[in-house]
């Protein structure tokens, strides 16, 4: 999925370890099906009129119900066809650190975190866990705290400018970088999905409307570095 995926593990244990394992099998399962960077992909392969959506997997075919189920809710900032190509990563990404944090708990693991691309699923903790600063390549925006912390950025920091705005195909000019941040188990792909939504509203509606959103908190790194961040409300709860 053009990103790199790290685990911290604190309880580890033969079942754990095994699961760890496996938690790395199922992200390379996911990444062969769902990659647009990979041309043998399903998803490459119906993005190129090689098949069809209709027959598509029951696995994609879920995957492109909740792309469709974030973009009502976003009235359509959030797309699985960005671009015009068929692309839905914006969902998987998150949902595939959900796959593996599942692994990890059902083999009794309590304690861990698991990182994909800086969108992070945490279980139990408490954790500390950076933000990164568009500014300063390697430093750290923010550190946010807390247990069962769900934390998802979208911006410019780690890819470029590589998020459209769907209505019109251009790359956002108002913000760096939003992050979103939440807690509970399950919840990533949805943060995840809600963070590159309102990061293409720009700074003003994606902020108002993360503030919106139950359970939601918002942090926005604006490009004017004399006024660069802006916070929802109950942003500072999280932050150290």
């Amino acid at each position: 999925m053009g990103t790199v995926f790290s685990f911290v593990v604190r309880d580890p244990s033969p079942a754990v370890d095994e699961a760890l394992r496996a938690a790395v099998d199922r992200l390379h399962a996911i990444d062969a099906r769902f990659s647009p960077y990979r041309a043998d992909s399903e998803v490459s392969r119906i993005a190129r009129g090689e098949s069809e959506l209709a027959d598509a997997s029951p696995e994609l075919a879920e995957v492109m119900e909740r792309c469709a189920e974030i973009g009502t809710l976003t009235d359509g900032w959030f797309s699985a066809y960005p671009e015009g190509r068929l692309d839905p990563s914006g969902w998987v990404k998150g949902w595939a650190v959900e796959q593996a944090c599942a692994l990890l708990c059902e083999a009794g693991s309590t304690e861990h975190c698991v990182n994909g691309g800086g969108d992070v699923q945490s279980v139990g903790g408490p954790w500390r866990i950076g933000v990164a600063d568009p500014f300063r390549p390697g430093g750290l925006a923010a550190v946010l705290a807390g247990r069962d912390l769900v934390v998802a950025t979208s911006g410019t920091a780690e890819r470029g400018a590589h998020i459209v705005d769907p209505r019109t195909g251009e790359a956002p000019t108002g913000l760096l970088s939003l992050t979103l941040v939440s807690s509970g188990p399950g919840l990533l792909a949805r943060t995840d999905a809600c963070a590159t939504a309102a990061f293409a509203m720009g700074a003003e509606q994606g902020l108002a409307w993360a503030g919106r959103q139950p359970g939601l908190e918002a942090l926005a790194i604006l490009p004017d570095p004399a006024l660069p961040k802006r916070a929802t409300n109950g942003f500072l709860r999280y932050a150290l």
